[in-house]
């Protein structure tokens, strides 16, 4: 299979064509968030107050870069498990998010969150920190620098390397994947 080459932001269109198992290469500008940083994007919606980031056909990849070395742009940058964002997700799908990079499962509320709101779930190759690192090409802090690792960066990746995980269409890899090894 073909990888296929997606640019942010992402359209309703881009994501529909998605489907699990699919590998992508990812260009273009998406943002970081953690736990943290995920707590308090919804404490400001449920106070009525403007994210610091229009997350509109973007993607958030669950990471907390380490600190970079000298000449280079982002220390090491794997993904961290989506579970524990996940009861923070269907709110900020609700606010236009289109995809999501991390490792592991969803559960079954942003499974459903997901094909509600057209969007996709990547999971990115988790022990592979150091060279996904070398597919981004800067990196910003734009909100919670108090954060550290887990503040809100904004990265411009070039061929970085995802699989579809959940697409718009509630297919789930990690369901499908198992049953062609389950033992009848």
């Amino acid at each position: 299979m073909d990888k296929v080459v997606i640019t942010t932001p992402l359209t309703d269109d881009v994501v529909q064509k998605l489907r699990i198992g699919q590998q992508v290469l990812i260009n273009g500008r998406i943002f970081t968030g953690r736990d943290a940083a995920h707590k308090r994007l919804v404490e400001l919606l449920a106070n009525g107050k403007p994210l610091p980031v229009d997350f509109t056909g973007q993607i958030i990849y669950y990471v907390g870069p380490t600190p970079a070395k000298p000449g280079q742009v982002i220390g090491a940058a794997g993904p961290t498990t989506a579970g524990r964002m996940d009861a923070y997700t269907p709110q900020l799908l609700e606010q236009g998010l289109k995809g999501m990079i991390g490792k592991g499962k969803r559960s079954p509320e942003v499974i459903e969150a997901i094909k509600k709101h057209k969007a996709v779930y990547f999971a990115a190759i988790g022990g592979a920190a150091a060279l996904i690192s070398k597919k981004i090409k800067s990196a910003k802090v734009i909100a919670y620098p108090e954060l550290g690792p887990e503040a809100i960066y904004e990265l411009e990746v070039e061929d970085f390397p995802a699989i579809v995980v959940n697409d718009a269409f509630g297919g789930d890899l990690y369901q499908e994947g198992t049953k062609i090894y389950a033992v009848e």
